[in-house]
């Protein structure tokens, strides 16, 4: 086994000091594997550390660097090698392969960067990690910003390590830009109703907006720099540009303090002695009522003669904002008003109508009936 292994050696020459460098980037390769490995259990042990602790922002770091730092090893150890094979064989090797190797360790810084961004805007919104969660459509807006700084820092390094003259780039991005804010002015439109919408926040994610102008109304469920996504109360998605906002009324009923109640009932003409007791006791239920903001106007009055009924209205606000809520406790008090109605010997009145009939001797009509009709006026009341 001695001898085979000697032949082979002899046969590869690798004793020899010109074939030595294969030996070195073998171990180059074999240190970088090594050191990648460690790494990875560096990195496992940091974790569970961590997670031990309850600050989220370490673990934020450590998850964005994890990653980039192992294809960082990899990128240094081959370089390393590249470069062994290039001083020993003389074939230009590292001429070829410098440029890529900066554009990849750029790359990779650009990565960590877009990561650590990801992980921040998650922890700003998130509930369960953050004490007091960031508003999404502002995370959103900051994350977008921050990730398309670096993106755009990237390139222009990137070019500029290739040899390219950024001044040039930026020169000829301006008056590209002319060009294109022509072509594309819809575009740039919806952008800056983007922009518009994260900086005065008319709506969130997560709000029930509607719009009297158009037929616009449903839940907010995403805001992008050239469309907002709604979700109607049918399900179905709705693609508004953002552009549109600029010209349109948006109303936010998320953003209620309050519902109002706001109801007509009729009592019968032959209750009028009952009405005044009947709104004293509404009245005194919905200021007595757990559910209804007492703050806020509450109106029960008499409000007008009706052809059929006597009118009066009450006016008030739930202490709730939930639709569910809100008409359990409207139901509630509309109950409660039948309840107080009844209570005091009244009816809710109903439209009605009556027919007078005249009879021929009053009209003066000198008619023979053989029928005896009886003199005055009839009054019949039936259901309208």
């Amino acid at each position: 086994m001695k001898m085979e292994l000697q032949t082979l050696w002899d046969q590869l020459g690798l004793h020899t000091p010109e074939r030595f460098w294969i030996i070195e980037v073998f171990i180059v390769v074999f240190i970088t594997l090594l050191a990648s490995f460690f790494l990875s259990r560096l990195f496992a042990r940091l974790a569970a550390k961590l997670e031990q602790t309850r600050n989220i922002w370490d673990d934020v770091l450590l998850n964005a660097v994890r990653r980039p730092a192992t294809f960082m090893i990899w990128v240094v150890g081959l370089g390393w090698a590249a470069q062994i094979i290039d001083e020993r064989t003389q074939t230009s090797l590292l001429v070829m392969l410098e440029p890529a190797q900066d554009v990849i360790v750029i790359a990779l810084l650009a990565w960590f960067m877009l990561r650590l961004v990801r992980g921040f805007e998650e922890g700003l919104i998130d509930p369960e990690r953050s004490k007091k969660p960031m508003d999404q459509t502002t995370a959103h807006a900051v994350s977008k910003l921050l990730r398309a700084s670096v993106i755009i820092t990237a390139v222009l390094v990137v070019l500029q390590s290739l040899g390219y003259s950024i001044s040039g780039v930026l020169a000829f991005g301006g008056i590209g830009g002319i060009a294109v804010g022509f072509a594309a002015k819809d575009l740039l439109a919806n952008f800056f109703g983007g922009l518009m919408i994260y900086l005065d926040r008319p709506f969130a994610v997560g709000d029930w907006v509607r719009s009297p102008d158009q037929e616009i109304e449903g839940t907010v469920e995403y805001i992008g720099w050239r469309q907002t996504r709604i979700r109607t109360f049918d399900k179905r998605p709705l693609y508004v540009p953002n552009s549109t906002f600029a010209s349109i009324s948006v109303e936010n009923p998320s953003r209620m303090t309050n519902r109002r109640i706001y109801e007509t009932i009729g009592i019968r003409y032959d209750d009028a002695a009952q009405v005044k007791q009947v709104v004293d006791a509404v009245r005194q239920m919905l200021r007595e009522h757990p559910d209804i903001d007492t703050r806020q106007t509450l109106i029960v009055n008499l409000n007008a003669f009706a052809p059929s009924s006597l009118d009066f209205f009450i006016y008030c606000f739930t202490k709730t904002t939930d639709w569910v809520q809100y008409h359990g406790i409207k139901e509630d008090v509309m109950l409660r008003i039948i309840e107080l109605v009844e209570q005091h010997r009244a009816e809710m009145a109903y439209p009605t109508q009556t027919l007078h009939l005249v009879s021929p001797q009053m009209a003066g009509l000198n008619t023979e009936i053989p029928a005896p009709v009886t003199a005055g006026v009839q009054s019949i009341s039936e259901p309208g």
